[in-house]
């Protein structure tokens, strides 16, 4: 198992995937959640919901994976950064952001980890990234 904080610095980004997968729960039972899984440097890392109760959720872990991503791009140079704690609570979450643009690509964690709602987070917005800057 990784660590979001781990993952700080700058890399290259060459592929993300968005999914809903069925995961094994603690209880041997199965849910639906969440996976992002995105690829730094060629190590393809998986991003796990953990969907709690319907109200609450967070990131259940975060592992390297033998995926390969589908949705590849050549390399983007982007730095990887955890955000502050705020106001509302404490933040275990990842910002992964283009070098060049400097606009967030991807954003994976949980957000107000220490409340009583934490929230999962799992964005991707490809729109920021400079290889699609001319696109429409």
């Amino acid at each position: 198992m990784c660590e979001l904080k781990s993952l700080v610095g700058k890399h290259i980004l060459t592929g993300v995937d968005m999914l809903t997968e069925t995961i094994e729960d603690e209880w041997s039972g199965k849910e639906d959640c969440e996976v992002i899984n995105f690829t730094l440097d060629g190590i393809t890392y998986s991003a796990v919901e953990d969907p709690v109760d319907g109200y609450r959720s967070c990131m259940r872990d975060l592992k390297k994976s033998d995926k390969v991503t589908s949705n590849t791009f050549l390399g983007v140079k982007v730095s990887c950064e955890m955000i502050p704690d705020d106001n509302y609570g404490s933040n275990d979450v990842l910002h992964i952001n283009d070098i060049e643009t400097g606009k967030l690509i991807i954003a994976v964690g949980t957000e107000n980890s220490d409340d009583y709602y934490p929230s999962f987070v799992s964005t991707y917005h490809p729109e920021n990234m400079a290889i699609n800057k001319d696109k429409k």
